[in-house]
């Protein structure tokens, strides 16, 4: 296959992947860790609405929705890309960073979890996926 052709196709699957762990993460978070009494997860009014309801325990599937969604996207981009390697998994890391950022905005949450979100759930978790695919 033309390296350019699988480089793309690498970046697609990885970010389509990535995704799909996000929401899977994201989907049982609910019923793993239920949240606060009241509040309603499944619109973004209500999570706005019951954001200050949240404990500490109620942010570990979004962490783990984010930090896995890159490890996913960046190992499968890093095994299929047919150069680069690491640019692609840091592609995929960066595309995951920027929609973290845009949901800090969108979702007003504790400054201490934007920090801890912001800082290890993306680049270096690309960076570990790269890692792992490297093996």
């Amino acid at each position: 296959m033309n390296p350019i052709l699988r480089n793309i196709l690498a970046v697609i699957l990885g970010l389509v992947l990535g995704s799909l762990v996000n929401g899977a993460l994201i989907t049982i978070s609910g019923h793993v860790i239920p949240p606060p009494e009241g509040v309603d997860v499944t619109t973004e009014e209500g999570l706005k609405a019951g954001m200050h309801l949240f404990k500490p325990i109620n942010f570990l599937f979004p962490f783990l929705a984010h930090a896995l969604g890159t490890l996913v996207g960046a190992f499968i981009a890093s095994k299929i890309a047919a150069n680069r390697k690491l640019l692609f998994a840091m592609v995929i890391g960066l595309a995951f960073f920027i929609g973290g950022i845009m949901t800090i905005f969108m979702l007003p949450s504790p400054i201490w979890f934007s920090i801890v979100d912001a800082t290890l759930a993306y680049f270096p978790m690309a960076y570990l996926g790269y890692l792992f695919a490297k093996k």
